[in-house]
């Protein structure tokens, strides 16, 4: 059994529908134990009432309770979600929040040290609590996996071009990789030129881009792969993607070839979307259907 550890937020999804559980680093743990690896998620909630509400559904969940922090400076987190008519989503984030606040411990520390794969995001290196406790962890990591969110107004280049150069695999979306590669010089290329180009500045062989309903492409030891992506009636986008890169990272570390993890990806991150909210119910049947049948 793999082991995989993710760090950053938790948190209430406000939805119109109700409040889901939530935060980028917990939908990926929580797919990828659903995938059959030892997964865990290092991040903080408040102390207070909802957070006591956030461990019950992650209990509910089965989720790895071993790495959850109880600030006792910052609430626990809630993010306002507001979906287009197409289903995709826009957040609110407040800050600060309890997982601004994520210290360093020698548990998680051994923890991260015999992990398969070790996966981050940008959101939560905003604040200087949080990031300097990842940038300790990345430093001993033996696969750093760093899944780009840019979310207008918290993140800075100058910190993704960091959190780039630790990386050993790197997930953006077309719109994310375009802004990153402008931003470093590299104006108006193709999506190839540009995944080659943050390769080549970053030293890292495995990239992959999320294209929407167009599916994926995953940069990985110098040749590109493709899915073209699958046919569904959107819910809503929520956590579409962090499924879609537990799965790939499970299939990776469990030693799949490079298009059979993007295929079976793809699926996932479509099934979720076709669902409400971040972590929905899914079947292998449901995923071997769809790659049947599309």
């Amino acid at each position: 059994m793999k082991q995989i550890i993710c760090f950053g937020e938790v948190l209430w999804d406000i939805l119109p529908t109700g409040k889901k559980l939530g935060g980028a680093p917990l939908n990926v743990a929580l797919r990828a134990q659903w995938f059959g690896n030892k997964a865990s998620v290092i991040s903080s909630i408040g102390k207070d009432n909802i957070g006591k509400e956030l461990i019950g559904e992650m209990e509910s969940h089965s989720a790895n309770l071993d790495h959850i922090q109880v600030s006792k400076n910052f609430e626990t987190s809630q993010v306002l979600v507001h979906l287009d008519r197409n289903g995709s989503a826009t957040y609110e984030i407040k800050m600060p929040c309890a997982w601004d606040d994520i210290v360093l411990s020698k548990n998680d520390l051994d923890a991260v040290k015999k992990s398969d794969a070790f996966i981050y995001g940008s959101l939560v290196a905003r604040s200087n609590t949080s990031r300097q406790t990842l940038f300790e962890l990345l430093n001993n990591s033996k696969f750093n996996v760093f899944d780009v969110n840019l979310r207008p107004p918290h993140y800075s280049q100058k910190i993704i071009e960091s959190l780039m150069q630790l990386a050993d695999f790197i997930k953006f979306n077309d719109d994310e990789i375009f802004e990153i590669c402008a931003n470093m010089g590299c104006k108006d290329k193709s999506l190839e030129e540009s995944i080659r180009f943050i390769s080549e500045r970053t030293n890292t062989n495995q990239i992959c881009i999320t294209l929407g309903e167009n599916g994926a492409a995953f940069f990985h030891s110098n040749k590109l792969y493709y899915n073209k992506g699958y046919k569904i009636t959107v819910a809503d986008t929520v956590g579409a993607g962090d499924s879609f890169l537990a799965c790939l990272i499970s299939k990776l570390v469990n030693n799949a070839s490079p298009q059979e993890a993007i295929d079976f990806a793809c699926v996932t991150g479509a099934l979720v979307a076709s669902k409400d909210g971040a972590n929905p119910t899914i079947t292998i049947e449901e995923v071997v259907n769809m790659m049947q049948t599309s």
